[in-house]
């Protein structure tokens, strides 16, 4: 895979890979930090990956850049990506109903489907968290169905309510705390996917996968009630990528 270094400062090196949105490149992103997990570099305090880069943050008092690129060339010419790499895949109950879905509406004509068929091509398919960002536990979603791809609102909302389920241009995603935004809001889940008082505050990471399952108003009540109690727990299952 073609990549190329850039300095990031004193403190940080990211690992440039193809300038494009893949599951080919993504596989690389996931891997290379799976890698530098595991290879525990001295000096290392942090990596982020995105769409197609990672970032590696470390500390220069303990390793340089020079050192630091070194060390990740030797990585990344021994990654060997293979179809079985083990992922995990959440589900995520999401409720379509008319109170949370206030842009259906636009979607449906946008789009020439019915509200039915918007709900089912949307919870039809599992999406590739691609990477986090934007707001604490934000996951970009690859894998949409095209046809349900929508303009962002005109004029965004000041304020959009937690764990809504929205579309914006061609992603999905939960707005995993209430912050303002732009995207099309066609649902909203109970489920906490950002909870700093969590060990792991963020659910899932990038290279795990999303499926949106529908749940009707009263089954959103139970499980709501159920994660106050808690006594609900979100369905994982461990797929091949």
């Amino acid at each position: 895979m073609i990549h190329s270094f850039l300095q990031n400062g004193d403190s940080a090196v990211t690992v440039q890979f193809k300038n494009e949105i893949s599951r080919e490149v993504n596989a690389y992103v996931t891997s290379l930090c799976a890698e530098i997990e595991q290879a525990g570099i001295k000096g290392v305090t942090e990596y982020i990956p995105t769409f197609c880069s990672v970032s590696v943050l470390y500390d220069c008092a303990e390793i340089s850049a020079k050192k630091l690129i070194s060390r990740l060339e030797k990585i990344i010419k021994n990654i060997k990506i293979t179809s079985s790499r083990k992922a995990k895949l959440y589900e995520i109950p999401v409720c379509y109903d008319d109170c949370f879905a206030l842009d259906m509406g636009n979607v449906c004509e946008h789009s020439h489907l019915t509200r039915e068929e918007v709900i089912a091509r949307h919870s039809g398919r599992d999406y590739l968290i691609y990477m986090l960002g934007f707001l604490p536990g934000f996951a970009y979603l690859g894998g949409m169905d095209e046809a349900l791809a929508t303009p962002r609102l005109d004029s965004p909302r000041s304020e959009i309510f937690e764990g809504a389920v929205g579309i914006g241009g061609e992603q999905t995603g939960i707005y995993p705390v209430a912050s303002p935004g732009g995207w099309q809001l066609i649902g909203k889940t109970p489920v906490k996917v950002y909870d700093k008082e969590r060990e792991n505050p963020i659910l899932y990471s990038s290279g795990d996968y999303i499926r949106f399952v529908p749940v009707s108003l009263a089954e959103y009540d139970q499980i709501e009630k159920r994660i106050k109690n808690c006594t609900y727990e979100v369905k994982v299952t461990e797929v091949e990528r």
